[in-house]
């Protein structure tokens, strides 16, 4: 079984999903999951990855997972109180988070010292933004802009790889 699947199949046990339940969610059909689930085919589709991972609502680097890799952040998120006391002052920041997004969050914990309630919500707002900005770019991939959107990341990817 393919890395993928295997992660697919985690994720669909850890939120208690059927493969009806995924393709609801993702607005994918049953099939591709069923043929994602078998490992049939090369790697999915940018566009299908970025749906079954809305769906799923994990970010999509959880799908390639190395299996035993655990989150980061893991014991910070039981021993530093800031994020919880940020969650009940600015519960707007945190309706859409999935774990993946917490664990992104607690990530931050730990480099300079422990992370504060307002740099929790500095990370949230963060998290937040760079979201937003997948879904706008996942969009402009459904139209025919697709290929101007292409074309213009690459130009950027390029011209950072030329300044580093």
């Amino acid at each position: 079984m393919s890395l993928f699947a295997h992660n697919l199949r985690r994720l669909m046990a850890q939120f208690d999903l059927t493969v009806d339940a995924v393709a609801r969610r993702s607005g994918l059909d049953d099939r591709t999951i069923k043929g994602l689930l078998a490992g049939r085919g090369a790697r999915p589709h940018a566009r299908t990855l970025h749906r079954l991972a809305a769906g799923l609502g994990v970010a999509t680097d959880e799908l390639f997972r190395s299996p035993g890799a655990s989150p980061r952040g893991t014991f910070d998120r039981h021993t530093n109180t800031a994020v919880d006391r940020c969650i009940v002052e600015r519960p707007d920041l945190f309706a859409s988070f999935s774990d993946a997004d917490f664990a992104e969050l607690y990530s931050q914990v730990g480099t300079g010292g422990g992370l504060t309630a307002e740099g929790a919500a500095r990370v949230a707002e963060a998290i937040n933004r760079k979201r937003d900005l997948h879904d706008k770019l996942a969009l402009l991939l459904e139209t025919e802009q697709a290929d101007l959107v292409a074309s213009i990341l690459e130009l950027l990817c390029e011209r950072v790889r030329v300044t580093a």
